[in-house]
């Protein structure tokens, strides 16, 4: 009998995939030059522990990192931008300031098509989309219009380069009901929507409280707000599946370290509350997180893997991308009652 999901729990993982450009408003790039140099090498790791786990992920990536050169990349620029009130949010006024090199061997901050040939070459791993230039969708200033565009130079640089991406994840998870539609009408069929709780609400930056940020971090170990696993999606009125984040993984800290199995033991309690009772768990993360600490946080995540392997074996536990979890979810709609896959 299913839940309306399937006959068993799932866990869904997906990647937030952007270098530089995801943090390019916060950080000075001197700043983060050794996290990103260890990102490039963290990469190839976590493909290589997906593959050993039999892991379905979808890597949700920036278009700018598609591209190949500067030239190119100056190319794909939509001919819409958008005019958000703070300008330093805006990557296009930052590519007039001579900091972004000629090409990926030169600069490996802002450019990664090798590294998505990489992650094309390994089984069951998805390309999505996480928007163009790294949009935000909730920032003043910024429009249908330019969001429109945005996705439009996207789809256009990912298509050239062989892909189709359908997913899409919001940068900064700043969903904004609103434009689900133009994300159909460019071919996205789900999106990465953000847990219930109040604290995970989307919000322009400048509403996201030090307190609210520390009840996130608070309930990476302890349970503030809930499993997060769900027995059903949803699908929006224009037609994408929502395929809601569950957690964030958080990357290793060496002042937290003493927290590490409390940590631990969180997301081990959420994944064996979805295996028992058939819902979709949702983890996510950058790769850039585990470019700091590298050695550590593999080792957190193949131990984490490797229990999720022990519940693929007792409970028959799924390993989904997003684009198979809401593949999953229509044919259930379709009343074929089928598992996710």
């Amino acid at each position: 009998m299913t839940n309306g999901l399937g006959t068993t729990g799932a866990l869904v993982i997906s990647l937030d995939f952007e270098l530089y450009w995801g943090v390019r408003d916060k950080r000075a790039l001197s700043s983060c030059q050794e996290n990103l140099h260890g990102t490039r090498q963290v990469i190839p790791a976590i493909l290589e522990l997906f593959q050993k786990y039999e892991i379905h992920a979808t890597w949700a990536t920036v278009g700018f990192l598609f591209c190949e050169s500067r030239e190119e990349l100056m190319s794909t620029l939509p001919g819409q931008l958008p005019d958000y009130a703070d300008a330093n949010l805006s990557p296009y006024r930052y590519l007039q300031s001579g900091t972004v090199g000629e090409r990926e061997q030169a600069d490996p901050y802002h450019y990664a098509p090798s590294l998505i040939r990489l992650i094309s070459s390994y089984p069951h791993q998805f390309i999505g989309s996480h928007t163009h230039s790294h949009y935000y969708c909730l920032e003043p200033g910024q429009t249908a219009q330019t969001f429109a565009a945005d996705l439009a130079a996207c789809k256009k640089v990912a298509r050239k380069k062989g892909h189709s991406p359908t997913s899409i994840v919001f940068p900064r998870n700043q969903l904004q009901p609103a434009y689900l539609a133009l994300c159909k009408k460019h071919g996205f069929t789900s999106y990465r929507g953000n847990e219930p709780a109040w604290m995970y609400r989307a919000g322009p930056g400048a509403e996201d409280s030090l307190f609210k940020r520390a009840l996130r971090l608070a309930d990476s170990y302890v349970n503030l707000s809930g499993h997060h696993a769900y027995d059903k999606l949803f699908t929006s009125r224009e037609g994408l599946v929502n395929v809601p984040s569950s957690r964030f993984l958080r990357p290793y800290s060496p002042k937290l370290r003493w927290l590490e199995e409390l940590r631990h033991a969180r997301l081990r309690r959420d994944l064996l509350f979805a295996a028992k009772h058939q819902r979709l768990y949702h983890l996510w993360w950058h790769p850039e997180n585990f470019g700091s600490y590298p050695a550590e946080n593999v080792r957190f995540l193949e131990r984490l893997l490797a229990y999720f392997a022990d519940l693929r074996r007792q409970y028959g536990m799924q390993s989904l991308s997003m684009e198979e979890a809401a593949a999953g979810w229509n044919k259930q709609k379709e009343g074929r009652h089928e598992a996710f896959v």
